[in-house]
């Protein structure tokens, strides 16, 4: 049975002057920085390639934290047969949903433990590193890796993960191995369009940065993250991407920093153009609110996307820390010269976790397919008033299967 994790601090974090220093970094590995990059050196794609009649909508998906308890990691072990880790069974109700998008972003909240263990859940957590394969499996591109449980197991935990996520073939953000690493954004690529995904946590759980590693994750600063976004678009982004691990647990409505950082960021502009295109939120492990705010889509918690029972702040087991909601934005191309990339369609779907069998389901699918399970009827509806909450409906949002 596990405990919840520390509640969220208020208040921003002011994070290392290396990285700042580092953020448009180019390259691939662990290459120093040469300076902030030219507009082909992030992306590394020939100019054709971003021609208006190479350019076409794209579907980005988005999901919440993974968070494998002890009871996660015995599922993984059962769908092994005992001979190791499988977790790509856990993430196959939904993977329809991960790999039909154009580009999909998960959240790894904990750091991966030795190959062959141990492996530990709350409240210090070390995953089985077989979590990156089954998350590559499913449609996942990248994943954000800053969180309050990043530094768990300290720099080598970090270096695990991304080992990890390398042979997978996955992208990251948030944390690294390096200066050079952590500064980073993840590259990717949809539509014709250059995404860059940045990634900062509120804290880590009081764990200090690794000896002479003040850069290992990326702290939450508002100066710095605007900071990092322009250098990413001046850098080549055409969609810029911010994952935020923010917020208080249990709490449905978003709290005074989200409120405040949120409203402060899609406020930011160069040149007439938003620095940011999309927030996304974890940590609050239920269900919060979407809000379009200054022209920008803000997911102030998306909820769990893998975990174990959870326990609410007063102990008691809470059915909210198995539903969350995985978003997909349509964005479509500039209509001129320096627009932004516009979202053009927003849903939601209400997703589930049966945590007796080890499984994540899509609740609009689940109930098709069993219209008596009042139970799901139930989570799907909690779900979609909380998502709702700020009244993103006038603004479109619409729940989806």
């Amino acid at each position: 049975m596990q405990q919840p994790t520390q509640r969220a601090k208020a208040g921003a974090v002011a994070v290392a002057a290396l990285l700042l220093a580092a953020t448009a970094a180019c390259g691939d590995g662990h290459r120093p920085s040469a300076g902030p990059p030219h507009r082909q050196d992030l992306f590394r794609r020939p100019p054709s390639a971003g021609s208006a009649s190479a350019r076409r909508p794209f579907t980005l998906v988005a999901t919440g934290d993974v968070l494998p308890h002890d009871s996660t990691i015995e599922h993984a072990n059962s769908d092994a047969d005992g001979g190791g880790y499988d977790f790509a069974p856990m993430l196959a109700g939904v993977k329809p949903i991960i790999s039909g998008a154009d580009l999909a972003i998960c959240h790894m909240e904990t750091v991966y433990g030795p190959d062959e263990g141990p492996f530990t859940g709350y409240p210090d957590f070390t995953s089985p590193p077989q979590v990156a394969a089954a998350l590559k499996d499913a449609g996942y591109a990248s994943c954000s890796t800053a969180s309050n449980h990043t530094l768990d197991d300290g720099a080598d935990g970090i270096a695990r993960t991304l080992k990890a996520f390398d042979k997978a073939g996955l992208k990251h953000a948030g944390s690294g191995r390096t200066a050079q690493e952590s500064a980073r954004p993840a590259r990717l690529a949809a539509g014709g369009a250059r995404v860059a995904q940045l990634a900062y946590t509120y804290d880590t759980n009081g764990h200090p940065m690794p000896d002479g590693q003040p850069w290992a994750v990326h702290l939450i600063d508002q100066k710095k993250i605007i900071a990092d976004a322009r250098a990413v678009r001046a850098a080549g982004a055409d969609v810029v991407v911010v994952s935020l691990h923010w917020g208080t647990e249990w709490q449905t409505e978003p709290d005074e920093q989200q409120l405040a950082l949120g409203k402060a960021l899609t406020a930011s502009k160069t040149g007439g153009r938003p620095d940011i295109d999309l927030i996304l939120g974890t940590h609050a492990h239920i269900p919060q609110a979407y809000e379009k705010v200054n022209g920008t889509w803000i997911v102030y918690g998306e909820g769990d996307q893998i975990a174990g029972e959870m326990f609410n702040e007063t102990g008691a087991r809470d059915d909210r820390g198995n539903m969350s909601s995985i978003a997909r934005f349509t964005f479509a191309p500039p209509v001129r010269r320096g627009a932004r990339w516009e979202v053009t369609k927003a849903e939601f779907i209400p997703q589930w976790i049966d945590v007796d069998h080890g499984r994540v389901m899509s609740l609009p699918e689940a109930l098709a397919k069993s219209p008596g399970r009042e139970d799901y009827r139930a989570a799907q509806e909690h779900i979609r008033e909380a998502v709702l909450s700020r009244g993103a409906a006038k603004d479109g949002l619409t729940m989806s299967r």
